[in-house]
């Protein structure tokens, strides 16, 4: 099936290679997780596909289509979403505010079904961003990166630093976006990946080193252990 398609790219910071002959593809209406330890060039990954850190060789296919040297904005306008794991959220703006302005460039998602998959933050509609905890913005960041258009959304490291009751919301959010939506997602968190993927690739030194469908995986699993944990 089309969907996204990472071909044996190598990306670079400077002159510092992260990234050695990645590859891989997520099908649409799959959630692929990407596991590895810290350093591992899981963010990288994603920047390179966002066009944030466009790889120095190789291919990135969308679709069908070559988005390899294109433009960050050319590749959201194409329906993908980025969510940071920084919480990149309009702090001056409102809950309503941040969501509304990516809803004004169209897509199926809207503003009530941010609501509706995170109802916190339709109570907390018209407080400032900037005021939010560090759950709430993960919400908000989440619901944002849905609009204005987003069929495939890359996640980095969604349960980063939150309390357990919120990461089982995410989780819960998660799992309900599975049916209308692509998702590439890094998680250090191991159970929570494997709640929602279909199947996981694992990073080591900024190469493949692991691949496997979720099916009677767990936490547990020696070839899992090995890559990731500490």
């Amino acid at each position: 099936m089309a969907g996204l398609t990472v071909d044996a790219i190598d990306t670079y910071y400077g002159q510092s290679q992260v990234l050695h002959d990645v590859s891989l593809n997520v099908d649409d209406g799959e959630v692929v997780a990407l596991l590895g330890r810290n350093g591992a060039g899981k963010t990288t990954t994603l920047r390179s596909v966002a066009g944030i850190a466009p790889p120095r060789s190789g291919r990135i296919q969308y679709d069908g289509d070559d988005i390899t040297k294109l433009s960050t904005f050319e590749i959201i306008r194409r329906g993908i979403g980025y969510v940071p794991e920084d919480r990149q959220v309009w702090e001056p703006l409102t809950v309503a505010e941040n969501l509304e302005m990516p809803a004004g460039r169209g897509g199926e998602w809207t503003v009530k079904d941010a609501y509706d998959l995170f109802p916190t933050l339709s109570d907390l509609r018209e407080a400032k961003a900037g005021d939010l905890s560090g759950g709430e913005q993960q919400m908000l960041v989440i619901a944002r990166g849905l609009l204005g258009g987003t069929d495939l959304l890359l996640l980095d490291e969604p349960s980063e630093g939150l309390a357990p009751q919120i990461v089982a919301d995410v989780r819960d959010a998660l799992v309900d976006l599975k049916d209308d939506l692509t998702i590439l997602i890094v998680e250090q968190n191991v159970k929570l990946a494997l709640a929602i993927a279909d199947r996981v690739y694992v990073l080591a030194n900024g190469r493949i080193v692991y691949e496997s469908v979720v099916d009677n995986l767990d936490a547990d699993d020696p070839a899992l252990r090995e890559h990731i944990a500490v």
